[in-house]
């Protein structure tokens, strides 16, 4: 298993892991007929324009066979006002690896890379039904606020969580 900067040929294999992880983590959480209509075409679309966005950081986790099996990306979300803050925007990972220590090693990379940059603070979005959250407060992440979005015509609760000090994160990874 290895964890590497994403190129443009990675769009597809970002785009199967994002849907089938939304199936298979949202299931129950949001409405069957939005997730049954996710396109694998679309994501790939969606990934391509990420891809080459300068300032999304986009990293994959590749099998010992070559194929992606997760994604992690990080970048400033626009209204994230916070100054020296960047935002976890998604760690995806197929469900046939969860608990194997591959989201851990997609978060430190992430971590170096934000401390590279030079943030101090850093801010993940999740649903609050979504069970990765208490991944997140493993490593230090704090509910920073929480709010609503709509999706599939659902209105779902959402946590923002915050880490303040990079560093420790990093010590903890």
């Amino acid at each position: 298993m290895q964890i590497r900067i994403a190129t443009m040929d990675d769009a597809a294999g970002i785009a199967k892991v994002h849907v089938d992880s939304w199936r298979t983590t949202y299931q129950g959480i949001i409405p069957d007929d939005f997730l049954n209509k996710l396109s694998y075409e679309q994501r790939t679309k969606l990934w391509i324009q990420n891809i080459v966005q300068e300032d999304n950081y986009v990293v994959v986790a590749e099998n010992s066979e070559g194929k992606i099996i997760g994604f992690a990306t990080g970048s400033k979300r626009e209204t994230n006002m916070v100054p020296n803050s960047c935002d976890l925007t998604t760690i995806y990972l197929l469900e046939e690896y969860h608990g194997q220590g591959i989201g851990k090693k997609l978060l430190k990379h992430l971590f170096i890379h934000f401390k590279s940059l030079g943030h101090e603070k850093i801010f993940v979005d999740v649903l609050a039904d979504n069970k990765t959250r208490h991944f997140y407060e493993y490593y230090g992440a704090k509910l920073y606020t929480t709010t609503q979005i709509k999706i599939g015509g659902k209105l779902l609760d959402e946590l923002i969580y915050e880490w303040d000090n990079v560093d420790e994160v990093l010590n903890k990874l």
